[in-house]
């Protein structure tokens, strides 16, 4: 009794990275213009002053901390925008 592979590969050498051209020696071509990562860039940095002013605001007024907890999205924003722009995806 022989089990038949049901999974079939287009390319046999799927895993294998070494023939694979690359060109400048980059690993990864850029998906978006420097015109879109500059504007990532500008958003990323005006978002987080945004949100450093909200925060100290807050923290100026000594309002509960749980009003700090919804920052962190605003954080993580700039943070996402911020890496997209480096990582050129």
């Amino acid at each position: 009794m022989t089990a038949t592979n049901p999974l079939f590969f287009a390319d046999s050498n799927f895993g294998d990275v070494s023939n694979q051209d690359e060109e400048g020696g980059e690993a990864c071509i850029p998906n978006i213009s420097p015109k879109e990562r500059r504007k990532r860039q500008r958003f990323a940095v005006q978002q987080f002053v945004v949100t450093l002013v909200v925060l100290g605001a807050l923290v100026a007024f000594d309002v509960n901390p749980m009003w700090r907890l919804p920052l962190f999205f605003l954080f993580s924003a700039a943070t996402t925008s911020y890496i997209q722009a480096l990582d050129k995806t």
